[in-house]
């Protein structure tokens, strides 16, 4: 056996360029590039290696450790898992950056490849720069903070540790039922140490997604449990998406009249138009899909993790009802006390398809008749107008008019935001595809954004974490660059991390962004009113109590943006036209009124409220939640 004398580092690269993926007879490579923030720590040891050849390896400069990792994610999930993009960073701080994104990445289940700097093996220089010291143990780095959100952590203190943590590493990230970020945490001087390796280590080596089959005894009792029911309906999670399962989704909904709700993760695997699509379930749900599925008497769980949001905090359902689910992964397919099929859910809905021959649920017109009721609703939500005199806002009016037409005055708008989010819908073209992750644009977007077009729709809601929405356009348009991407995202989020907006601009990867601005937390602030409190710390406001107005177009011109400045109907048309003629990337300021956002739709969140309280409204709130927890399912 032949040996090659490299870098760790070096080896590392040569490794990632002779990754494939094997999928449906389909082979390709695995590691598409990577995202650099250069610093000390992995330049001189990663930095020199992508130097001198990085193979097929596309490297990116990122701006921000999260931001770029919130790219890599987003590029993940629009690749339905089946490609991803290293990240690399430094030491201390730039390794740190990465922990909000490893949460992203593993709450969603999206593969993503980690590989931050770490101290010194040797311990001689220690404590280097950005070191950070604990007096039970020296092994302790930074990168100790990155096991809890990592599916597989390794450190690598001697070179020839790699060999197997990269084979370990790539086994959890091809694998559907495990997959999730793996960090290989590499020590700064070990990077640059040398080793003679076995050629065959850097020979092609080929992961296989097969395609996990169920075995009978799942097969026969999911018929009886189907037959034996009169009012099934099917969640459709995030693992159908990337099992590729609509065609077959859609013809066993069809063919037995079973109506499908979806989960964040799962909008867009069936287009909304599909008759039986009645959108979104639980506390972002639409009333079609709640309505719906409380009338369930068997629910079908394909490829979901059951969050709270998704199941109204286990209050959406019947009590009576029973589960089925699927998912590659025996921990999530055992939620909700269900009858548990570990298989994947394509494979597994077509042999279904022909074994429940004969069967018809009994819910007749019904999903017809919710479906039409909610798009009425959807209707009256997109024509919504603000009047200073008498405006009832949706639902959510614990505003007193003189506070909104203070808002109006000071951010120099009437526009709504429900309006204003059909509108974009209606005018950009169906293929386009539209990223948030948190705020109230989630809750929007899963009510009321129709996606005509399968994957057209990258929402983060698994950790709803604040940043990826500019980041995640950037990942989704390296994932998809002939088509439109438009990321929307509010004042919010923009603070907290738009850093990628400025990579995109600087490689020529154009985004657009569209920026609901109603100066404050207006998610949280509703969180706060909705609970019996008041506004507190979540408007944003001066020192003299005037409300915010940043000038978020002139930031975006300065980074080198084509921007607009929209606070009709009329404006943001005619802005959205111009953006398709651009060829840099773009940005849309719009100024809504807060509590102009879609509301709960006989949902219920179990959040924490305080059971002692000088205010009668928190008391009232606090009785509330333990009636509903009485009544809610305790799996």
């Amino acid at each position: 056996m032949g040996k090659i004398r490299l870098t760790t580092a070096q080896a590392l690269v040569k490794f990632l360029n002779q990754q494939y993926l094997h999928v449906d007879g389909e082979e390709f490579p695995f590691v598409e590039g990577v995202f650099a923030v250069f610093g000390h720590g992995n330049v001189l040891g990663m930095g020199q290696a992508l130097e001198q050849d990085a193979g097929h390896l596309q490297v990116i400069q990122g701006k921000n450790e999260q931001g770029m990792a919130h790219a890599a994610i987003a590029y993940s999930k629009q690749k339905l898992r089946q490609k991803i993009y290293a990240v690399t960073t430094s030491v201390g701080p730039g390794s740190a950056n990465l922990t909000a994104a490893a949460g992203t990445a593993l709450a969603n289940n999206i593969p993503v490849l980690f590989i931050p700097g770490d101290t010194f093996a040797t311990r001689q220089p220690d404590p280097v720069l950005q070191q950070i010291e604990q007096e039970y143990s020296f092994t302790v780095t930074t990168n100790d903070a990155l096991k809890p959100v990592s599916r597989y952590w390794d450190r690598i203190t001697r070179p020839e540790q790699l060999m197997s943590s990269l084979i370990r590493a790539f086994e959890v990230m091809t694998d559907p039922g495990k997959a999730g970020p793996a960090t290989i945490c590499i020590a700064q001087d070990v990077e640059g140490e040398s080793y003679d390796y076995d050629e065959d280590f850097f020979k092609k080596r080929i992961h296989y997604l097969d395609r996990k089959v169920p075995v009978e005894r799942e097969l026969t009792r999911a018929v009886q449990l189907i037959k034996a029911s009169k009012r099934p309906v099917i969640l459709v999670g995030g693992g159908a998406k990337y099992s590729g399962a609509r065609d077959i989704l859609m013809s066993l909904s069809e063919k037995y009249n079973i109506p499908l709700v979806e989960t964040q993760a799962g909008k867009a695997t069936v287009e909304s138009t599909f008759k039986n699509n009645l959108g979104g379930l639980g506390v972002t749900g639409t009333l079609a899909a709640n309505k719906i599925t409380r009338q369930a008497d068997l629910f079908i769980g394909i490829g979901t993790r059951y969050t709270d949001f998704s199941t109204s905090s286990k209050t959406a359902f019947n009590n009576e009802a029973k589960f089925l689910n699927i998912n590659v992964s025996r921990l999530q397919a055992y939620k909700m006390d269900a009858f548990q099929i570990v298989a994947d859910a394509k494979t597994t809905l077509d042999q279904l398809l022909p074994l429940l021959e004969g069967y018809e649920s009994e819910f007749g017109h019904t999903i017809t008749e919710f479906k039409e009721e909610w798009n009425a609703e959807r209707d009256r939500l997109s024509k919504v107008t603000f009047t200073r005199d008498n405006f009832e806002p949706e639902v959510k009016n614990h505003f007193t008019q003189d506070k909104l037409n203070e808002y109006s005055d000071a951010l120099h708008t009437e526009l709504v935001q429900t309006t204003a989010l059909v509108a974009v819908n209606e005018v950009i073209d169906p293929n386009s595809i539209i990223i948030a992750s948190s705020g109230s644009l989630p809750g929007d977007v899963q009510r009321i954004w129709n996606p005509i077009v399968p994957n057209t729709y990258n929402v983060e809601y698994g950790y709803s974490c604040m940043g990826y929405e500019i980041s995640g356009a950037l990942g989704v348009k390296l994932a998809e660059p002939t088509k439109e991407v438009y990321s929307l995202v509010g004042d919010g989020s923009f603070l907290m991390l738009h850093s990628e907006f400025i990579t995109a601009i600087q490689y020529g990867y154009k985004i657009n962004v569209i920026l609901f601005d109603n100066s404050g937390f207006g998610c949280i602030n509703n969180l706060q009113m909705d609970n019996g409190g008041g506004t507190y710390f979540t408007e944003f406001r001066t020192h003299d109590n005037k409300i915010l107005n940043i000038d978020y177009a002139k930031v975006a011109e300065g980074y080198g943006a084509k921007t607009y400045r929209a606070n009709t109907i009329e404006q943001l048309k005619e802005s959205l036209e111009d953006t398709k003629k651009q060829d840099v990337s773009t940005l849309i300021e719009m100024k809504v009124l807060p509590k102009t956002m879609t509301d709960g739709y006989e949902s219920w969140w179990n959040v924490g409220v305080a059971e002692v309280s000088n205010k009668e409204s928190i008391q009232k709130v606090s009785e509330l939640r333990k009636q509903k927890l009485e009544t809610a399912k305790q799996y």
